[in-house]
């Protein structure tokens, strides 16, 4: 019975990775898709038997599913979920519309948008460890919307700048919920890890790829002919129920990769969790389409050494940006601004491979910072 489970969600992940860009109208209603997806998955496994007391469905996967878009970060013992994230800054933004848009065009009328565009790149990726990925795509993607850019040029630039929030939110427990987790399945023994941790290990790395990202925006804003002259920036002011329907849509978003990530546990647990770390590193690619945390949760442990938790977490963080479902910013600018899965693929795909390339270099080849 196993190996046909194993064979059905094999299946179920080679559809939710190529569906998306094959037909249309699972473009279109990628949500409800991917909730179905999730849903398959979760029954199927139920099915095998793992070892602990994961069985598939139960109350408690339902309860998280439920709960989790609502509770996904914590600010002063509070819990805060992306769902009244999304829907109270776009309240805000509703009602003070004007003074965002006057605030911008102060900036863009001092500065140029050569050197609006990688700055924004590179602070909006460094502090989401602080203020959480949740809000900073939230602010990154008004501010997009908002700049006088073809409309190319704010499709690479989000995708961009959304690399740049899900590597940068890795250096602290604060950025996601993988970081979170990683710190608390680490807080022991022989690590003890603290809110320093994840910056001691990942800070260069994250520091240099949060760079490289920043350049690149600069890039992709010279390749595009966009005149700056006499254009001013506009706030669009969105409907209330636009703004609403948008938050259900992003709830039911994580409840799918809520239901994917546990559906898949077979694969993860009796596969993934038990390939070399040079291996690991690239089949880690597969957070592309399902929630990085559950696959942090499934492969990081004390008995791991730094280079092998080092490798994962980078994989994990990268990968993140190659697809919508990839990761939480991906997820709110692509509902925000309507970018296609096949828009976000055909930057996202490339530049995660060449990013995914260059820290393997600087992982596992001694010239580099190599683990020799």
């Amino acid at each position: 019975m196993d190996i046909f489970v194993i064979l059905g969600l094999f299946i179920i992940f080679c559809a939710v990775l190529i569906l998306p860009f094959s037909t249309r109208k699972i473009e279109e209603n990628l949500e409800i898709f991917l909730f179905f997806c999730g849903v398959l998955a979760l029954t199927l496994s139920g099915f095998v038997n793992l070892p602990g007391e994961y069985n598939g469905w139960s109350i408690a996967v339902v309860v998280e599913a439920l709960t989790a878009p609502l509770n996904i970060v914590s600010v002063a013992g509070i819990p805060i979920g992306i769902v009244q994230i999304v829907l109270v800054m776009g309240i805000l933004i509703y009602y003070f519309h004007h003074h965002l848009e006057r605030a911008i065009n102060g900036v863009v009328e001092l500065c140029s948008l050569i050197l609006i565009v990688p700055l924004l790149i590179v602070i909006i990726g460094l502090v989401s460890s602080v203020i959480s990925a949740i809000l900073a795509a939230i602010i990154l993607v008004e501010i997009i919307n908002t700049l006088p850019l073809v409309k190319e040029s704010k499709i690479e630039i989000t995708v961009i700048a959304c690399f740049a929030i899900g590597i940068g939110a890795g250096l602290t427990p604060l950025g996601e919920p993988l970081t979170t987790i990683v710190v608390s399945r680490l807080s022991g023994d022989p690590y003890h890890a603290g809110f320093g941790f994840l910056a001691g290990i990942l800070g260069i790395y994250i520091i240099i790829a949060v760079i490289l990202l920043g350049i690149l925006g600069l890039v992709a804003l010279k390749r595009r002919k966009t005149d700056e002259t006499n254009i001013r920036c506009v706030v669009e002011r969105e409907k209330v129920s636009d703004i609403i329907v948008r938050a259900g849509k992003i709830y039911l978003f994580i409840m799918a990769l809520i239901f994917l990530g546990d559906g898949f546990q077979p694969l993860i647990l009796g596969y993934v969790v038990l390939i070399p770390p040079e291996f690991l590193y690239w089949v880690n690619m597969i957070s592309a389409v399902l929630d990085n945390a559950t696959l942090a949760a499934a492969e990081i442990s004390p008995a791991l050494s730094l280079n092998q938790i080092t490798s994962a977490l980078l994989a994990l963080l990268i990968s993140g940006g190659m697809l919508i479902p990839g990761n939480i910013p991906n997820i709110i600018a692509a509902t925000k601004t309507g970018i296609t899965s096949r828009e976000w693929a055909r930057l996202g795909i490339p530049l995660g491979l060449v990013l995914m390339a260059i820290f393997f270099c600087l992982l596992f080849i001694p010239p580099f910072f190599g683990f020799a």
